[in-house]
């Protein structure tokens, strides 16, 4: 990352759009405490839920219910908190006796249901998401989808990372593309996405919508 500065209000949806190796991964866990910046600073306000890779975070020889307490407590929630919140977590992810078994059992879609669940369920202040919009099967995709909606609806501060550019037209209100770790553009979404996708030479056919 070179040179990158940007404000997210409170209330935001930020999108973030790139190619792979542009930096966006990168950003996200520089946010997120996970990679100090060598240079310059990072101001966070409020608590952070992260949602960055499939697993990340989890230990796969404990049980999935050991995990939402670990994904609990390193997100400050205090054992009473958590107790409060097991049963919505756990419901949400749908795995059924499976949160007794050690995560190592797990499929990777299991794993992906449990780590979204986790994410955003513990009321963050600020949820990072990368490129975690599709966990589990059609009928979960829709769920998790109506989840970040619910979240939008309710002002929380979040940063996506996806290439599914639909999504971010209909969730974020701005994006910001960057391109060999520096940004390139950052305005509403549909004027990113039009130069974005022109940039790639794949126009803006349903296909590139859903996945570029």
């Amino acid at each position: 990352m070179r040179d990158v500065s940007f404000e997210v209000p409170h209330g935001t949806v930020l999108g973030i759009v790139g190619v792979n190796g542009a930096g966006k991964s990168t950003l996200m866990r520089t946010v997120a405490g996970i990679l100090p910046p060598t240079a310059g600073r990072v101001e966070v306000y409020g608590r952070v839920s992260t949602l960055l890779a499939l697993g990340v975070g989890f230990n796969a020889d404990l049980s999935g219910r050991e995990n939402v307490v670990l994904g609990g407590l390193a997100a400050g929630l205090n054992r009473a908190q958590l107790a409060a919140k097991y049963d919505e977590i756990a419901e949400f992810a749908e795995l059924g006796d499976f949160m007794d078994l050690p995560m190592r059992t797990y499929s990777s879609g299991m794993y992906g249901r449990l780590a979204f669940s986790v994410a955003v369920n513990m009321d963050p202040d600020i949820l990072l998401i990368d490129e975690a919009l599709s966990v589990g099967d059609a009928r979960f995709k829709k769920k998790s989808f109506e989840k970040i909606r619910e979240l939008c609806d309710q002002a929380g501060t979040i940063l996506i990372v996806s290439h599914a550019l639909k999504n971010l037209r209909n969730l974020c209100s701005e994006i910001v593309w960057l391109h060999n770790g520096q940004i390139a553009m950052q305005d509403d979404p549909d004027t990113v996405i039009e130069a974005y996708t022109r940039f790639l030479d794949v126009g803006e056919s349903e296909l590139a919508l859903e996945d570029v």
